[in-house]
């Protein structure tokens, strides 16, 4: 197969939704059908013992949510399918809105019987922000919930986007029979598995055949359902999709799966191939011959056995290729990388080579941060992976002074994540972390002692908001930091950072200070 036509059969996409939506389920369900998995694991459950596959890590498992990104790449059907499963809870928010830049398409999914969420607005509006294509997945339809009209309703006005389902539920409930597939205009009728994928029945809409299987009644009402849904919804386009202006609907039940099929079929086929990236200096296609790709995540143990660290790579453009020195731009140097891993989640295997879409897993010893560029000689760099300024804050001391050197290896690569940040205080030289999310603390404090054997405790500090600064006029920076001593830090990089006590106080600094400017985001 040739290099243009690998690119197109690529589908790199990130399902994004509120926490307890069914975003890791339904992951489960897309590697069951893909046969990626032979059988899919449970989010929360007792008899299931096989957790969710993209929930590895230790914490998952125990708690029932995903904390991480995980990436997930499999063949189906000829296509080279790549699934990011996100992140729901808004303390993780940060992941999610990197793990955004790396994909080409989103699916959003949504509780039938909870309809649009917090979380849900506040990722779809980083979604618009970028104009990437949508397509929703309404489930838990096999439980009581809104009518499917109100529900559609409720997706335009919440997340500003036009609608057109492409499935069309049978009920609700105890009463749900299966969808009705407005994209290749059949009907399948399933029966609930939670662990087999059923072949539906092919049965036209308008024939005898169709009241037979799900009962007169059941039958008139999907018919008129069907005329009205024609009626006030315009045909689907694709163009309008692929500009993120209009957003597919399917309904189903992932646990169950109900609709994941029709799903699946029409996201392969109408879902956009690897798309142009923006750098600094041009636009980059993926078509181009050399090499490029950026690092919009890094994980500490992925295998906790070997203390290894793995650097995402989003490739960009040209054909990554094994043993083959690239540039690692931010820091000029060449480097190889003798085994590059494709993903399962936590499992790995070692590939040869790799086309734009594809998600890299490089091994890294320190050498990467997040929105590094690697390329093949061009000093590049990619836009858009900013690390925000923390609104939590707590100083991190050691409870064991036997293991030190454990928990600064450990603070050192936990804070590389990008998910949590670091900053010294360079008045008393303590070290505070500084989080989007409270449940960081948590996550940090317990993998902490469980991968690295350290134990630590939080003291808590009130500051109002970490900011970087820099200015063009050196004297008037210096006389800054001097005045504010007590309040300056650096970060892991070395960066000026003020940590403001309060709104007020920020001001007051921003107003006295003309000159130095105030950075909220790290990409400046």
């Amino acid at each position: 197969m040739g290099f243009i036509e690998e690119i197109k059969r690529r589908r790199t996409f990130a399902i994004i939704s509120h926490p307890d939506a069914g975003k890791t389920t339904l992951t489960e369900k897309l590697l069951l059908f893909g046969g990626a998995i032979h059988v899919a694991g449970a989010v929360k459950s007792n008899k299931i013992k096989k957790t969710a596959t993209s929930d590895f890590m230790e914490i998952e498992k125990q708690r029932g949510i995903s904390v991480a990104t995980s990436v997930m790449g499999f063949e189906y059907d000829g296509y080279k399918v790549n699934i990011l499963d996100t992140p729901g809870h808004q303390d993780f928010a940060e992941d999610t809105f990197r793990t955004l830049t790396a994909v080409d398409s989103v699916i959003i999914v949504i509780d039938a019987a909870k309809g649009v969420e917090t979380q849900t607005r506040k990722l779809m509006e980083v979604c618009r922000m970028r104009n990437t294509p949508v397509m929703v997945f309404v489930n838990k339809m096999d439980r009581p919930c809104n009518d499917p009209f109100d529900i559609l309703d409720e997706v335009e006005k919440e997340l500003h986007i036009k609608v057109r389902p492409l499935s069309w539920p049978i009920g609700n409930g105890e009463l749900f029979k299966g969808v009705y597939n407005l994209y290749e205009k059949n009907l399948y009728l399933f029966q609930a598995s939670k662990q087999t994928v059923e072949e539906g029945q092919d049965i036209d809409i308008n024939s005898d055949e169709l009241d037979k299987q799900i009962g007169e009644r059941a039958a008139t009402q999907l018919r008129e359902e069907l005329e009205l849904c024609d009626g006030v919804y315009p045909e689907f386009n694709v163009d309008d999709y692929l500009k993120g202006e209009v957003a597919p609907v399917f309904f189903g039940s992932a646990l169950n799966n109900f609709g994941v099929r029709e799903l699946l079929h029409c996201f392969l086929r109408i879902a956009p191939q690897p798309q142009p990236s923006k750098s600094e200096a041009r636009i980059v296609n993926p078509e181009e011959e050399k090499f490029s790709g950026f690092i919009f995540k890094i994980h500490a143990n992925m295998d906790p056995n070997h203390r290894n660290r793995i650097a995402f790579c989003k490739v960009c453009s040209g054909k990554f290729e094994r043993n083959k020195a690239y540039k690692h731009v931010q820091l000029g140097k060449e480097l190889k990388f003798s085994s590059p891993t494709a993903f399962m989640a936590d499992k790995k295997s070692i590939i040869d080579e790799a086309y734009p879409g594809d998600i890299v897993g490089l091994p890294d010893s320190g050498n990467f941060k997040i929105g590094d560029s690697i390329s093949e000689g061009e000093n590049i760099q990619f836009k858009g992976l900013p690390s925000f300024s923390p609104e939590l804050f707590r100083y991190i001391d050691n409870d064991d002074p036997m293991k030190a050197k454990q928990l600064a290896k450990g603070i050192d690569q936990l804070m590389d994540e990008g998910v949590a940040q670091l900053f010294v205080n360079q008045f008393n030289n303590r070290k505070i972390i500084g989080t989007v999310g409270a449940l960081q603390f948590e996550v940090i404090q317990y993998r902490l002692l469980h991968e690295y054997g350290a134990s630590c405790r939080y003291e808590a500090i009130s500051l109002y908001k970490a900011c970087w600064i820099d200015s063009d006029d050196e004297a008037e920076l210096e006389e800054f930091k001097k005045r504010k001593v007590q309040y300056m830090a650096k970060d892991k990089w070395g960066r000026d950072v003020f940590l403001a006590e309060s709104g007020y106080m920020l001001q007051m600094a921003q107003e006295g200070f003309k000159k130095v400017r105030f950075h909220f985001t790290s990409e400046f």
